[in-house]
C-alpha cells in the first residue's frame, strides 16, 4: 500500500512539473503551443471608421447668430385697487400715496425670434407676444425696430411678426424630419435678458407629445440649455441650419434642468406659411372629445390592441353628432389613415379642410362600421381638448 502511494505522489509531482514548463513556454513564446483557450469574437473599429473629434461649432454659430433677434414686448394692465384705500383711518396715516394704485401700469416681457425672410418676417412664440400692445425687435447689430403681429397660432405656440426693413439675414431651414436622436444642436436666444447666447447639446428625443404644453405637440427634446428668454429662439444643427423653434422647458425651479422642447421645422414651416398667406391657421374639426385606449380599456372592450381612440364625448349638434357618432365608439381610421392614439387622431382631423366629407371608421359593440362626417372649421381657442 505504501508503494502505491509513493508511485501516485511521484505521478502528481511530474504533472505539476510538466504544467509549469508548458506555462513558462507559453509566456516566453505565445502561440507556439498547438492549443489555445476559448476566444471571444469582438468587432473593432478600423482607423478609417474612428470618430473624428470636433473642437468647435463656431462656423455653425456664426452662420445662424445674425438671424436670431431679441424681442421686447409690453402691455398695459390695471392692478386691482386695494380696499384699504377707501378706509379713512388708513389714509390718515399713509396719505394718498397709494390712492392711484389702480391706474394702468406697463408690464414688460422678453423673448427671442428668428428672421425667416429678407423682407422682414420674424418667427417667435405666441406666448412671447400674447396680448402685447407694443413689440420691439433688437437686431444683433444693436438696431431696434418696431414690429407688428402678422398672425399667431396659440395651439402650436407660434407667431409671425413683420418689421419694415429689407435685406435682413434670413436663416437657412434644414430639411424636414432630418434630425436624429444624438445629433448635435445649438440653442440660440436671450436667456434672462443677458444678451444673445449660444448653448450646445444633443437631440435627446423626437416626437414628444402628451406633455400638456399645447394642443398640437410633436416636440424635439434637447439637453441644450434653454432658459426663460430663450422662447422663440432658434434650435440649429451642427451646420447652422434651423431645425426647430425653442418653446418650453421642463423645470421645477424655473431654470434649465437639461430638458427643453422645440417645435420641429416641419410644423414651423407649415404654420408660418399659412399665417403669412392667410393671417391665421385653418384646421378641421368634428366636435368630439377623446381619451387614450389604455390596455385596461382595450381589454374591457375585448380589443386586440390599443390602437385607436375612445370617443369620450360628442358635442351636441356638432359634425360628429349629426353623423351619428356616439360616446363609447372606438375611432380607428380617418379617411383611410389609421389612428394610433388620441394625438394622431387630432392631427388627422386637423389636416382636413373645412367642408370636406371624410370617412371615419370605428368600432361599436365590437362591430366595425363607417360613417361620413362633414368637416367644419376648428374654433379659435387658447387650449382645447383633443379631437
Amino acid at each position: 500500500m505504501q508503494k502505491i502511494w509513493l508511485v501516485f505522489a511521484q505521478f502528481v509531482a511530474a504533472l505539476v512539473v510538466v504544467a509549469a514548463a508548458l506555462f513558462a513556454l507559453d509566456r516566453v513564446a505565445p502561440g507556439l503551443l498547438p492549443f489555445e483557450g476559448a476566444a471571444v469574437s469582438i468587432r473593432e473599429v478600423s482607423n478609417s471608421g474612428s470618430a473624428q473629434p470636433i473642437s468647435t461649432y463656431a462656423d455653425a454659430a456664426a452662420k445662424s447668430l445674425p438671424s436670431v433677434v431679441n424681442i421686447f414686448t409690453s402691455k398695459q394692465v390695471r392692478v386691482q385697487r386695494n380696499p384699504l384705500m377707501d378706509d379713512p383711518f388708513f389714509r390718515r396715516f399713509f396719505g394718498d400715496r397709494f390712492a392711484n394704485d389702480n391706474r394702468p401700469q406697463r408690464v414688460s416681457n422678453l423673448g427671442s425670434g428668428v428672421i425667416v425672410s429678407e423682407d422682414g418676417f420674424i418667427l417667435t412664440n405666441h406666448h412671447v407676444v400674447e396680448a402685447a400692445d407694443e413689440i420691439q425687435v433688437a437686431l444683433p447689430d444693436g438696431k431696434t425696430l418696431d414690429a407688428e403681429v402678422v398672425g399667431t397660432d396659440p395651439e402650436t405656440d407660434l407667431a409671425v411678426l413683420k418689421v419694415k426693413r429689407q435685406d435682413l439675414p434670413a436663416i437657412t431651414f434644414a430639411k424636414s424630419d432630418s434630425q436624429r436622436i444624438g445629433d448635435v444642436v445649438l440653442a440660440i436666444g436671450n436667456p434672462f435678458g443677458v444678451g444673445q447666447t449660444v448653448t450646445m447639446g444633443i437631440v435627446s428625443a423626437l416626437g414628444r407629445s402628451h406633455l400638456g404644453i399645447n394642443t398640437f405637440e410633436n416636440y424635439i427634446q434637447t439637453d441644450a440649455a434653454i432658459n426663460p428668454g430663450n422662447s422663440g429662439g432658434a434650435l440649429v444643427d451642427g451646420a447652422g441650419n434651423l431645425v426647430g423653434v425653442n418653446t418650453a422647458i421642463f423645470s421645477r425651479s424655473g431654470g434649465n434642468l437639461g430638458i427643453g422642447f422645440a417645435i420641429p421645422i416641419s410644423i414651423v414651416r407649415q404654420v408660418m406659411q399659412e399665417i403669412i398667406a392667410k393671417g391665421a391657421v385653418t384646421r378641421g374639426w368634428v366636435g368630439i372629445e377623446v381619451q387614450e385606449l389604455t390596455p385596461e380599456i382595450a381589454e374591457s372592450f375585448n380589443l386586440p390592441s390599443t390602437d385607436g381612440a375612445l370617443i369620450a364625448g360628442v358635442l351636441r349638434n356638432g359634425p360628429a353628432d349629426r353623423a351619428g357618432i356616439r360616446p363609447g365608439d372606438i375611432l380607428v381610421a380617418v379617411g383611410g389613415k389609421p389612428v394610433t392614439d388620441s394625438a394622431s387622431l387630432l392631427n388627422l382631423i386637423a389636416a382636413l379642410p373645412p367642408g370636406k366629407v371624410a370617412q371615419l371608421r370605428m368600432l361599436r359593440d365590437r362591430t366595425e362600421m363607417q360613417l361620413m362626417v362633414t368637416i367644419e372649421k376648428r374654433p379659435s381657442m387658447r387650449q382645447t381638448k383633443p379631437e
